[in-house]
């Protein structure tokens, strides 16, 4: 069967209902949403998902790590499937579309064939991965990283809250641990939709942002250790300031991001300031770099330049410090045919369109290790994200799932 042609398009007013009705669950104090992940929020939500999905004629799996499976048959009982989503937990202050949009997106591509009487020789899976947000439990992109193997199921279900409560404990108490394997789905593909996050879509008025690579990411956490003493008292001349450490170092950070521009980004982000007195020189901080490029050679390198010089900075203060890097993963590079075939249904449908680099993580950036995969972006207000405040547009989002739709078909009905 030929690509679907460019009259065909998904009711974009159906997604936005959906979108609003699944933001009534978990909802933030200031519009947006609070449903993290394993909460009972998150149950809700995944019931509702779950009720829709059953109601479009899918039939609904569940894995042994909470991740949900919306499948719809094609006619090849043999084809491995193509599998579209995202997920549907969010920040503490989060917003209505960070992940829901692709798992929504997702379900308004079966509800569109539907209504349309097409069927695929591939089937399509529609998922919910578990945990993508990793602020409940640590790290992100958890639940798909255990299906691609790169973390393993047990280390998963002992990582603890603010609370101490277990990842394993809490999927069981909220009633959606699975008894299927974790990892044991092959697909042929994965699509996943998402808002960009960032402001170069909005700022390049362009509808569609077709996702070439992933960042790559590292983790740098920095203990430095100075001496506590009297702010009132002590000579400037014989204070060990492990502050004034920070100070320098998150200069020297953003100095060895600009370095490589346009191609890295680096920032300290977290910080511990001890004992955190008015009236006490820190004798200790703990801070961690944050330091993103899609090229490996550029995130090596800043890397390397900050674990060179920092211990010298430290020194001519008279402080220490030690680092460790605490996370990393390469940058991918998503696969040529499915980036093509986001490409090309951007062009079918007349939608204006570029490449893009992901300037975060996502569950694509785990799958496409096993598995072809692509991104299909779309703009939203300002670049903000992780925020109540994140905005889009109806029409951003229902051109975003156009070509999602048409990606997601061709591959499921052409490609061997």
């Amino acid at each position: 069967m030929p690509a679907p042609g460019e009259n065909l398009k998904i009711n974009g007013e159906r997604l936005w209902d959906s979108l609003m009705e699944m933001a009534k669950i978990g909802p933030g104090v200031a519009g947006g949403n609070n449903r993290q992940t394993l909460t009972d929020e998150d149950g809700v939500g995944r019931a509702l998902f779950q009720q829709w999905c059953e109601a479009a004629g899918c039939e609904m799996g569940l894995d042994q790590m909470g991740n949900m499976f919306a499948a719809r048959a094609g006619t090849d009982p043999d084809a491995l499937p193509v599998f579209v989503g995202s997920h549907l937990d969010t920040q503490p202050t989060g917003g209505k579309y960070d992940g829901v949009l692709g798992v929504l997106g997702g379900l308004e591509i079966v509800r569109t064939l539907n209504d349309l009487g097409i069927r695929t020789r591939r089937p399509i899976v529609v998922i919910n991965w578990t945990n993508e947000e990793g602020t409940r439990y640590a790290p992100p992109m958890l639940a798909s990283g255990v299906f691609a193997g790169v973390h393993t199921q047990d280390w998963a279900y002992g990582l603890t809250d603010a609370e101490g409560k277990r990842f394993g404990d809490e999927l069981e108490r909220i009633g959606w641990r699975g008894e299927e394997e974790t990892g044991a789905r092959r697909m042929h593909a994965y699509f996943e939709l998402h808002i960009e996050q960032g402001p170069i879509l909005e700022a390049e008025e362009c509808d569609i942002g077709v996702v070439t690579h992933g960042q790559g990411l590292r983790w740098i956490e920095c203990r430095i250790t100075g001496k506590e003493s009297h702010t009132g008292s002590t000579p400037m001349a014989m204070r060990r300031n492990a502050g004034r450490g920070l100070a320098q170092i998150t200069e020297l950070v953003h100095e060895v991001a600009m370095k490589h521009q346009p191609n890295a980004v680096g920032a300290i982000g977290h910080v511990d300031v001890y004992p955190n007195s008015r009236n006490i020189i820190p004798g200790r901080v703990v801070c961690t770099i944050d330091f993103r490029s899609h090229v490996l050679e550029t995130l090596e390198g800043m890397v390397a330049e900050v674990m060179e010089t920092a211990p010298a900075i430290c020194e001519a203060l008279g402080c220490e410090i030690e680092t460790e890097i605490v996370g990393s993963f390469d940058p991918p590079e998503f696969h040529h045919g499915c980036v093509t075939a986001v490409r090309d249904a951007a062009e079918r449908l007349g939608y204006s369109h570029m490449d893009i680099v992901s300037g975060a993580g996502h569950d694509a950036c785990w799958i496409n290790k096993i598995a072809p995969a692509a991104m299909v972006m779309c703009p939203c207000v300002d670049g903000l994200s992780h925020n109540e405040a994140e905005e889009i547009s109806p029409e951003w989002a229902a051109r975003g799932c156009d070509v999602l739709f048409h990606a997601v078909v061709e591959t499921a009905e052409l490609l061997e």
